[in-house]
Formats: C-alpha cells, structure tokens, sequence
C-alpha cells in the first residue's frame, strides 16, 4: 500500500510545491559520506520485518502498525499539502564512489514529498521495536539501534535529501504514534503485573 501510494505521489508532485525550508538548512553542510547511513534505512527496514514477523509475533504487530500508519500519513500530507525542498547541490566537487551514489539516491527519489521525513519515522519505528523487543533487548541491540538511527536521522539532511524541518516535523508525529501503538500495550502489560 505505501509502495503503491509513495509512486503515484512522486509522479504526480514534480512542481509546484511548498518549500520545506529553515535557515539552519544553510549551516548545515553537504556531507556525501552519509548516504551510507542513509542507503541502510530500507535493508533495515526490511530485515527488522523478517525477524519480528519469525521470531516476535507481538512486536511485529505494533512494528508494523507503527510503520503503516506513520509511512502512509506522511503520504497523505504529501498529497493534501504538495511540498518539497531545493536544497541539493548542483554541482560536486570531486566523483568518487560516494557522490556517484547521491547520485542514484537523487535520481531514483526525487525532492518533492519531504514533509515529515518518512526516514525519520522509520527510524523511530525500528528503534521501538527494539525497545520493545525482548529478544532483540537479550542481545542489547536496542543500544545499537539507537545511535544507528539517529545516524540515519542526521544522514537525511547531510545529503541534502530532506530540511531540518522535515526531521523537526516527523519527531512529534512519531511520538503521536508512540502512544497510539506502543502506550496502549503498555498499560496491558501493567494489568498483568
């Protein structure tokens, strides 16, 4: 579903958008070695899947209530409110093997439909999961997932790919969807305490 709507509104919004846009995007610089942090957002994504969906039914189904109403709501925004943002260098300095692969990434997602960064809440969404994992938590992975998303957090700016609002934005729709998906379990968990 979010596959399907994802490309119908990169076709349909190429022009005429709202900028996303900060004056703190200016002092944010260009950083081409973070599209590696930012390439590992889907591998992630997917792999999280497959190992909740076999080894964690529970947290699979918060997981990807989490994912399809955070990732669908952001195209929805992107549908009722056009945005996008032109903040992406024009020209590299040097071509090595990482600005070849800005390249690709700008190439195959376009500027438009920034606005709340769907890399950010994503990010939150895998992050929880390991919070809320117990066998993902008996291997302390929650602490790798942590700084490894706000890595992928920072890595969305860092290559130009989204403004600082567009983070600033996904912060609270994802803590919105923190306590939808994740405060209602809590309390079950409480009543059997």
């Amino acid at each position: 579903l979010y596959l399907v709507l994802f490309f119908v509104v990169e076709k349909l919004i190429t022009t005429d958008y709202w900028v996303s846009y900060l004056p703190l995007d200016d002092k944010i610089p260009f950083c081409e070695y973070f599209i590696v942090p930012y390439c590992m957002w889907h591998p992630l994504l997917f792999l999280m899947t497959i190992y909740l969906a076999f080894y964690d039914v529970e947290t699979f189904r918060k997981y990807m209530w989490f994912v399809l109403a955070g990732l669908v709501s952001a195209i929805v925004v992107c549908w009722i409110f056009p945005n996008g943002q032109d903040l992406r260098p024009t020209e590299f300095a040097q071509h090595d093997f990482f600005i070849w692969l800005v390249q690709r990434i700008y190439t195959a997602d376009t500027n438009t439909n920034v606005l709340p960064s769907m890399h950010v809440i994503g990010c939150a969404a895998l992050t929880l999961a390991c919070f809320d994992s117990e066998p993902l938590c008996r291997r302390h992975l929650q602490w790798v997932a942590l700084p490894l998303g706000l890595l992928i957090c920072a890595s969305t700016v860092l290559v130009k790919q989204h403004s600082i609002l567009d983070v600033f934005v996904a912060i609270p729709v994802s803590a919105v969807l923190y306590f939808i998906v994740y405060h209602r379990a809590f309390r079950k968990k409480r009543k059997h305490a």
